[in-house]
């Protein structure tokens, strides 16, 4: 059922003459702007006890009582999946998100996916958008998320990500040696024939990311990537513009190409890795209510650590072959 709550505030004589929803997206910060927009358009805000319209203008002095109607968001089931949490308060979540589980419901995944296993942890989840994800990773993408658990968490968050004040830091493995790190600046929109994909297009929009090394090997690097924009695949889509592309990534990776002399460790590693080795390791926020300063660190899973085992031992044993011939 809907929860009320009638929350009642006074418009200072400094807001006169502003619109109504701008004011009110003030006097109410736990919402967000389009929220209290649409409960104006609904009648349950009432200025001086009349029903007004979003654009109307204030005067200043009025009484504005907000009857705030919280109905239910996200309509999904409720599955008891485990989940890895990195950081737990009443206001946010933050997990540590496996490869192969899916974040939102979809055709293809009606259930089983994160919102699943968070409307179990918790409830009332159901009571905010997208059950208070605020941001996503692809399903093979592991790593840290933050989940909002109220609205004025949700609110708070968005505005941070909008802002680009969230610290978002991946663990790549890439094909190629690079020689050092970069920027890669290119605009992200969907692909004009595969719509599956994502692509790099004049007309697309603005996405950034940064990226320095963090170890190589003879045909590969270990790179770390910050996000200063959080477009679909951006990673993904950035390094292989770049002709970087990640190792296993079934959409943009390409054809497998092994390593000269390859061992067959590393041959087997690395035909075995079916995701796109991409890791959120470090993830780091100002606390929504609090303001102070929330980091988390999610370990590296296994399949990567292998993979970048592989990686080293097969660049130590060339490395070695090459020294004894001199």
């Amino acid at each position: 059922m809907p929860q009320t709550g009638s929350r009642t505030a006074l418009v200072p004589d400094t807001c006169a003459g502003r619109r109504l929803d701008a004011v009110l997206a003030e006097l109410f910060p736990d919402y967000s702007r389009s929220r209290l927009s649409a409960w104006i358009k609904s009648g349950d805000v009432a200025v001086d006890g009349a029903p007004a319209r979003p654009r109307d203008p204030v005067r200043g002095g009025e009484t504005i009582v907000l009857n705030a109607v919280e109905e239910v968001q996200t309509h999904a089931v409720a599955e008891d999946i485990p989940l890895d949490i990195l950081y737990e308060d009443a206001h946010v979540f933050v997990i540590d998100k496996p490869a192969g589980l899916v974040v939102h419901p979809g055709a293809g995944n009606p259930a089983g996916t994160l919102v699943n296993a968070l409307l179990h942890r918790d409830p009332e989840l159901d009571k905010l958008p997208r059950a208070g994800i605020v941001h996503r990773l692809d399903k093979d993408t592991s790593g840290a998320m933050v989940v909002a658990r109220t609205l004025q968490a949700h609110t708070a968050l968005v505005a941070q990500l909008s802002a680009r004040e969230v610290h978002r830091q991946y663990l790549a493995v890439v094909v190629g040696a690079l020689v050092s790190g970069g920027t890669a600046n290119a605009a992200i929109d969907r692909h004009p024939r595969d719509r599956l994909r994502m692509s790099v297009r004049e007309d697309g929009k603005d996405a950034v990311t940064h990226y320095r090394l963090r170890e190589r090997f003879r045909a590969h690097t270990a790179l770390e990537c910050r996000l200063e924009t959080g477009r679909t695949h951006q990673i993904r889509v950035h390094m292989a513009h770049l002709k970087h592309p990640i190792v296993g990534d079934p959409l943009y990776g390409g054809a497998l190409k092994l390593p000269k002399g390859a061992s067959d460790g590393l041959i087997a590693a690395l035909r075995s890795f079916k995701r796109q080795a991409l890791h959120a390791e470090v993830l780091e926020f100002a606390h929504p209510v609090g303001g102070e300063p929330v980091r988390c660190e999610a370990p590296v899973p296994e399949d990567m650590q292998q993979l970048m085992r592989q990686l080293r031992e097969d660049a130590a044993a060339h490395a070695a072959a090459e020294r004894a011939r001199r």
